[in-house]
This record gives C-alpha cells, sequence and structure tokens, in this order.
C-alpha cells in the first residue's frame, strides 16, 4: 500500500491522524521543489513528482471515504464505476426516498425535503454505526469478512452520498 509506505504508517481502516499530519509536514519540507531550484533537471523533475505524490496521498489517507477506497481498490475489492452492485434489499429502501426527490422536482416542498433529508441522514447514521465494530477487528484490513462488510459501506455510503447532492439540486431549483 504505497500511500501508507510514504508516510511510514500501518495500512489501517482508522489511522492516528496526528502522526499521519506530522509524517505529511515532515515529508513536505524534505521534498519541496523550491529546495531544489539549483539541483539537475532531473532531480527537480523527481522531487516535483515526489511533492504531488506526496500531497496526493495525503489527501486520499486524511479522508476516511477516500482512505477507504483506496484501501478497498488496493485490495482489487471493487470492480470499477458502475459495476459493483448495491444489496436489493438497500436499493428498495433506498426507492421511496428516490421517489420523493422526483417528486419534489416537479412540487417543491421544503417540510417533505427535510423529511427526506431526515430519512437520509438516519440510514446514514445506521450505515455509520454498522461498520464501526467492523473496522476497528485487529487486522481487518486482512479479514476477507471485514473487506467485504468495509465494500458494502462504501458503496452504500457512495449512493448516499449521490441521493444528498440530487436532494441539494431540488432545493437550489
Amino acid at each position: 500500500m504505497e500511500y501508507f509506505d510514504l508516510f511510514d504508517i500501518p495500512v489501517a481502516f482508522h489511522i492516528d491522524e496526528a502522526v499521519l499530519k506530522a509524517s505529511f509536514i515532515q515529508l513536505s519540507r524534505e521534498c519541496h521543489p523550491d529546495h531544489f531550484t539549483l539541483a539537475s533537471e532531473d532531480k527537480q523533475e523527481e522531487m516535483l513528482e515526489k511533492s504531488t505524490q506526496i500531497n496526493n496521498a495525503y489527501k486520499v489517507l486524511k479522508d476516511f471515504d477516500q482512505r477507504l477506497q483506496y484501501i478497498l481498490s488496493q485490495k482489487d475489492m471493487l470492480e470499477g464505476e458502475g459495476q459493483d452492485k448495491l444489496p436489493q434489499a438497500f436499493l428498495m429502501e433506498m426507492m421511496e426516498i428516490n421517489e420523493t426527490i422526483m417528486d419534489l422536482q416537479f412540487d417543491p416542498d421544503p417540510a417533505k425535503t427535510a423529511q427526506a433529508k431526515e430519512q437520509i441522514a438516519a440510514f446514514d447514521t445506521s450505515l455509520q454505526s454498522g461498520i464501526e465494530g467492523v473496522l476497528q477487528v485487529p487486522d481487518a484490513i486482512n479479514n476477507n469478512e471485514a473487506l467485504a462488510a468495509a465494500k458494502d459501506y462504501y458503496l452504500k455510503k457512495k449512493y448516499l452520498k449521490r441521493i444528498y447532492e440530487n436532494l441539494d439540486k431540488v432545493g437550489r431549483m
């Protein structure tokens, strides 16, 4: 897991963010391109690439959802955009909310919008509480059941994010 190795932190779903930040700051200082203005062009290019890699890695690892996606991708758990399947039961639960959002596009109603947001938030809270224990299992990163649960969580969370975005678009109409 290249990004974790870069910051010399263990591969895990939950990380010590203070250690990540301290490592990021140290690496950023060491590899900042401004320190290599008198070096050869090859060295300047190398440090620019290294600095970009450090920034990208930090951006991914500091955000839980991006870190989760990165780990799942590195473990070959994600099949690609549109190819991963959500459980049918979850999609059925989401159908009512999606129908409400479609209705709100044609007939805006602040009360119904607030109710839909509450429903989504309840799903989100339930989803979050359901995954916490799984991801804190020792060596969850190498546990097939934990990885499968993480994938399920990630896909559902991504779906909920799109629903939130659609509801926000309706609110701006």
